[in-house]
This record gives C-alpha cells, structure tokens and sequence, in this order.
C-alpha cells in the first residue's frame, strides 16, 4: 500500500522530470509575449569612478533603439535607487560615480536583443578614475578610500555584531593549557547557476496590473520589494503579478533584487510594451551578487589531553559596495555563531565587521543557511590545528569531544538549542565504511616511500529551517511559510505552496508528504508554486528551509483535512468520531476494519454528502512558524594522493554520511547529496574571484573561473543516519545544502594531513596545483 501511495519514505521518481528531460521546462528565457523590447545594461570598466558625461546620441541613432536610460533619467521617478534586503540602499544605475566593475551605467530598450546590445556598444561614457579599495581590512583603516559618499557615515564600516560572553572567553584562553589560531581567509565565489538572471516584465496600462516572469527564489517578498520601490508611481502590491516559472538553479543568488530587474519593470511601464532582460555568462559572474569574502582569525583553547574548552573568533566581512545579502535583519552576519559546530564549548565568543569595498555586492548564502558553510569550514579546519598541535588522530579528537546524543536539546555557548543529534554514530559510520585504521596504516607506508596521501575528516552541523518568527524576518517580514491544499470531489488534490524549486524536486517531496497524510496516489497530487496570484504567501526557498517551514505547513494543513475529513467519515459510517481511526491510508471503525471509507470517498461526500451544519468542500491552509530551527549534521572522510611533480590534488576516496532526520524521497536526497559535494568540491580545489589593485576582476568567466566537470568528479560514496527532528511535524531536517557546508572542510584538512609531516598546518582554498607545488618546492620534496 505504501508503495502504492508513494509516500514518505519512498523513492518516487520526480514528478517534473517529464518535462525537462524532454526540453520542455518553462524558463523565463522561454516567455515570449506580442510587441515585446529587449533591454541591455551598458557596464563600468573602472571599479571606481567619476562619471563626467553619458553621450547616448550614437546609441539612439540606431535603428531599432528605442530609449537609452540613464541614472539622471531616473531621478525624477525617485527610482535611482533601491532598499537592499539588508536595509542598506543600492543604485540601479549612478548618477556621478560608479562603484565597482562591471556595474549597471545605461540602459539600452530595443526591438531585438542584438540591436540593444550594439546600442550598449555605442554608449560614451567619460570617467574619471578615483582611488579603489578591494582588501576590507584596509578598507576599515582610517583614511582609506570611501566607497559610499551617499551615506551619513564617513567611513567603510557597515555594522559590527557580536555573540557569546566575551570576558569569560578571554578568561579561558588565559587559563588553557593549550591555545591554537589559525588565519583563514574563505575567498570570494560564485553561484555560477546553469541559467543566469532575467526577467520579462509586462505592463497593462489599461488596468494598471504589471506582470513579471523573473529568476527569483522568493517571488512573494519580490513582489513587496517592488511594491517599495515603485509603490509612489502606482505599482500598488494588489497590482504586481511576479511569476517565478522553471528555474536553472537558484542557490542564493537568486533571492537579491538586481538593477536589471528594476529597469526592465521601469521600462515596460515608460514603453507600454513587455520588455525582457537575460544577462549573459560573464554580466551573471562579474555583477551580481558573490559568496563568501571571510577573512578569519580563529582560535581555540584546550587541555592538553584534547578537550576543547573556548572558541574565539574575529571576521571581517567584505560585503562590496552595497550590503545586499539576504540574511535575517537580526543576524547580519547571518548563522555564523554556529561555529561551535558539533563541540560543547563552555565559553564562546564571535565578533564580525561588515565592510565596503569596491566591489560588487557580497554576502548571499551560497547555498548554506546564512554563512554556515564559512563557520564550518573554520571550525573543523581548527579541530585539526589543534590534532596537529597535541599529536592527537583527529578522529580520536573529534570522539573526544563531540557533544553526547544524551545532551540534546542542547544549548550552545553561542545561543542555538540544537534538535537532535547522534555525531559519534555518524562519524564512526563513515570511518567503518572507509577502513579508517587501514588508511592510516597505508599512509604510513607511503610517507615512508616519499609518496604523499592525506585523510580529512569534517563531522559539521549545519542550522536550517529560518525560521522562527521570535528571530528572522527579512524587511520585518517573518520567516514563516505555507500550503494551501484544496482536495476536488474526485479525489485529486491541488498543493500550493509560498516557497519556489529551483531543481530540489517540490512537486514530487511535497505530493509525498500530502501523500502521507492524506492516503491520495501521489500521482493524484498536483503542486503548484511560484505565481503571487494563486498561492499563499511565503518568503521563498533558500538556506534549507523548503522542508522545513513550508514541510511543515504542507503536514499541518493536510493534517486540517484530515480532522474535518474524519467527521464526514464518521457520518457516512453512522459512528461516532470518537471510534473512527486513521489507519493504512484510511479511516477505520475501530475494532471493524471493514467498515472504512478511502479519502477519495470523503472527498466525494464533502461536496456532496457532507454533515448538515458543516461547511462543504475539503481543503485547508497554513502559515507555519516553527518552534525552532534544524540542525542536520553529517560525518564526511576524504583521502587524497598529490602528485609531487606537479602539485595536483586527486580525491581517491570521499565518503559522506548524512543526517537529515526523516528522509521523504531517497532518491532525491541522495542526488541532492551527490551534487552538493560537487558544489564542495568546487571552491575547496578551483573556485576564486580575485580583484587586482585598480578592482579589476580575475575571473570573470569560464575561462578563469573553474568548475569541476564530470572529469575531475569522484565518486561519492554515500550513507545515512537517522535522527528526526523531535519538534518538526514529519521529522524532517532538510538536506540540500548540507553536502556544500561539509564537504570543503574535509578535503582540505585531507590535503593538510598529507602535508603535515613537512609541517604545513593551513592552506587557503581554493587549493589549486601552483599553492601545492610552491610549497613542495619550498620543502624540498617537488619531483
């Protein structure tokens, strides 16, 4: 029966793949409406400059362009500017002075793409260059070059924020045995989704509605943003339509708004026509918004026999010139106090400073909760600084110390209760699975022989499922989501939903959890998500918190039916509702399990047969707020093999263990687990964005900047553990970030332990060849 519904706990095969795989997904590169313009952004090539004129003659004298839109042009509708979902301000386009490379200048509106885009070409513009600053330590330096002369502040200082008991942690490291530190810097990377950003807005003049098909994660609080900017020129919330169809990867870079979006909307009104916007490859990685940019100094203080006593943390956080992360306006620097990670610290402390730079817009959670994957990475790269330290396994270490499945709820030192959680188990898992104790011994061996092998383990916890409305909000709107699920007289069911896929798997994960509680074929389910006119309203999907907020409030309201549901059933089988249970996916007389009715059954009657005084139909919504966040965790070991001639890095083994509590599809799962290493893999091995002195980008397209293909892919080697969430309606913790957040961690620290007998205690990811090699060199061991 259960394989039959398809419910929790079944690898159904996802429900939407029947269109990709046929090329029939609906992108917003895909809409095509009648009369339709197409707008090109013309771009700075200085990060810093004076903008002394824009000469647009040549542009206009194009055939086919219609309008070249300048910041001034803006000016007068009060939309040269915008509110950042941090509360900060970012130019659509600049009226005197530009702030990074490649940022927005000119808009160009034309009747075909290619005809905007020889208008962009013929655009003048004459600057005048001003000092840059790119390094945001030097940046918070006074006198350094100001990046933002528009604010009240004179300097380059965004916030500070800070968590934890800051003498009592100064008082433990004056007292421990032993202290290690360790200088970290996370650089700057990229989301690099398959399909860039675009939008194709719609304006109706004659009854006033715009209409938008855009690139968002979060289409709800998109549609506010726009209500906010443009609300003075009549774009009323109750008037704006944002539809976020099928979407080519989303992973945080897809929740800001961009100036793009803001000109295609100002333009479709000023033209009367729909006009679309796709950027390319190298406006998506040089422009929008970037990950990461942690410069980090972390410590820890300790026994000498291993136990961990005091964490100690000092960041800054090179946000570029716009704050515009998407994080929860009481967390600037998003969950990053969750840094004490799997370790029961009695005293912590964590300090950040947010920073401007000439660059562009930093900050966005790449796919991680809200710089988790940045606060793992430091804490498991310190477990094995301080393994080094004492000459300690770092297995041994972590056993040591890991907080006790007995202690949860546990509160950290930072402030999290964390849900549940069994590390030891997940760790040893991973061990048995990789033959651990014969890895070392083989190492051994071959550090003997001059070869070079390393084993790194990284057991993290993550923190998902923002959130609780006590805590998160982003523009004071809570972190809530919904479902709303209308059950037809058929038997069929509608789930709309305010979060949004970007290739998670929604419309199959959702139809199984009303699946599950509802006894419909999940086949029977539809899932809908990502228009403002038809469903509930939700702040969108990102940081992990698909299954669960919105998992929770699809079980919820489907667990409202199934209350209403069990009084028709009751009714139509002449019993009192107190002798009616829900059993193998349909209600029983207790004690008769012949007399049932399916829920197709009762949803026939509840338009047709329902109790006299009861309200027909049978559908329900809810706006779930969880009590807490989750907090997945896993267990990952990588063995790596350097080559000595030319410093390559080659992952021989990785084995991951994930705990995510209930899982609802498997097989989902495990792809979301298999591509999330791969997107770990990627900034621990090749991914960077640089910025020379003069803010010049070093790697703004493929050709520099590298992803790993299916070539330089291991094979992952997969398992799970179990532990659900004691407060989550299904159990559920989420999972699709948690493979990025470990995976970094344990391939450095794997590179690192084959290093370590040359006494290399720390390398910087990305941890490319010519890092590797240098320090081969310098050791005296390169072939």
């Amino acid at each position: 029966m259960a394989v039959e519904i398809g419910g929790i706990g079944q690898s159904v095969k996802r429900k939407e793949d029947a269109r990709f795989i046929r090329g029939r997904g609906n992108y917003v590169d895909d809409v095509k409406l009648p009369g339709m313009l197409y707008l090109d952004i013309a771009r700075s090539p200085y990060a810093h400059a004076r903008i002394k004129s824009i000469d647009t003659s040549k542009a206009l004298a194009i055939p086919g362009v219609l309008a070249v839109i300048t910041g001034k042009d803006l000016v007068p509708l009060k939309l040269e500017w915008m509110p950042t979902l941090m509360s900060d301000r970012q130019m659509v386009l600049p009226t005197d002075t530009v702030l990074y490379q490649a940022q927005e200048v000119a808009a160009v509106v034309a009747t075909e793409r290619y005809i905007a885009a020889d208008g962009v070409a013929a655009i003048e513009v004459d600057y005048e260059p001003l000092p840059v600053v790119v390094d945001p330590i030097k940046a918070l330096q006074p006198g350094a070059t100001l990046v933002r002369e528009d604010r009240e502040q004179k300097d380059n200082h965004i916030w500070h924020w800070e968590v934890g008991d800051k003498a009592g942690t100064d008082k433990a490291f004056k007292d421990a045995e032993v202290v290690v530190k360790q200088d970290i810097y996370i650089p700057r990377i990229h989301v690099s989704s398959i399909e860039t950003c675009g939008m194709v807005a719609s304006f109706d003049k004659i009854n006033g509605k715009l209409t938008v098909w855009m690139t968002t994660q979060a289409p709800h609080a998109i549609r506010t943003v726009i209500a906010l900017v443009a609300g003075h020129l009549g774009l009323s919330e109750e008037r704006i339509r944002v539809i976020s169809p099928d979407i080519g990867g989303g992973f945080g870079g897809k929740v800001p708004v961009y100036p793009g979006y803001v000109l295609a909307i100002g333009a479709s009104v000023l033209t009367g026509h729909p006009v679309k916007w796709i950027e390319d490859r190298s406006e998506n990685i040089q422009a929008d918004s970037f990950a990461r940019d942690y410069h980090i100094t972390a410590e820890l203080a300790a026994k000498k026999d291993g136990t961990m006593q005091a964490l100690r943390v000092k960041t800054v956080a090179d946000h570029g010139a716009f704050d515009a992360a998407a994080n929860p306006s009481k967390y600037p620097a998003g969950l990053f106090h969750i840094i004490t990670g799997s370790y029961p610290f009695a005293k912590s402390f964590v300090e950040v400073d947010g920073a401007y730079t000439n660059k562009p817009p930093g900050g966005i959670a790449y796919r991680c909760s809200f710089r988790v994957t940045e606060a793992a990475f430091t804490i498991e790269r310190l477990v094995d600084v301080l393994a080094l330290e004492i000459k300690k396994d770092p297995a041994e270490l972590r056993m040591q110390n890991f907080i006790p499945p007995t202690a949860f709820p546990y509160t950290s030192s930072l402030g999290w209760e964390y849900d549940s959680g069994d590390y030891g188990r997940a760790l040893k898992l991973a061990m048995d699975k990789i033959g651990y104790a014969d890895l070392r011994k083989e190492q051994a061996a071959k550090r003997a022989k001059g070869e070079l092998m390393g084993i790194g383990i990284s057991s993290f916890t993550e923190i998902v499922g923002a959130g609780p409305s006590k805590h998160f909000d982003i523009l004071g709107i809570k972190m809530f989501d919904s479902c709303e699920i209308r059950v037809h007289p058929t038997g069929k069911a509608m789930v709309r939903l305010g979060v949004k896929s970007q290739g998670q798997g929604h419309e199959t994960t959702f139809a199984q959890i009303v699946a599950e509680e509802l006894g419909l074929p999940v086949g029977d389910i539809a899932v809908e998500e990502g228009d403002t006119d038809t469903a509930p309203y939700g702040l969108g999907t990102y940081a992990s918190r698909s299954t669960p907020v919105a998992g929770g409030a699809t079980a919820i309201a489907a667990r409202k039916i199934r209350e209403k549901a069990k009084l028709i059933a009751a009714h139509l089988l002449e019993a009192s509702p107190d002798d009616i249970e829900w059993k193998d996916y349909k209600f029983q007389v207790k004690g008769v399990p012949a007399k049932s009715k399916t829920m197709q059954e009762i949803a026939f009657a509840a338009y047709t047969n329902h109790p006299q005084g009861m309200e027909a139909g049978l559908e329900a919504v809810d706006y779930y707020d969880p009590p807490n966040l989750t907090f997945p965790f896993g267990s990952y070991i990588c063995v790596v093999d350097i080559d000595r001639g030319t410093g390559e890095v080659k992952i021989r083994r990785f084995v991951a263990v994930d705990d995510c509590g209930t899982i609802i599809n498997p097989m989902i799962v495990e792809g979301q687990i298999h591509g999330g290493l791969t997107m770990g893999l990627a900034p621990a091995l090749y991914e960077q964005i640089n910025y020379d002195d003069d803010g010049n980008i070093q790697g703004g397209n493929f050709m520099d900047y590298l992803l790993p293909t299916a070539m330089e892919t291991p094979n992952w080697e997969t398992a799970k553990t179990t532990t659900p969430s004691p407060h989550h309606p299904i159990g559920a913790k989420g999972v699709g970030e948690s493979a990025t957040v470990g995976a970094p961690a344990a391939i450095a620290n794997a590179v690192v332990d084959a290093l370590a007998h040359l006494g290399v205690r720390h390398i910087d990811i990305p941890i490319t060849p010519w890092k590797v090699q240098k320090i081969l060199k310098e050791k005296g061991v390169a072939e």
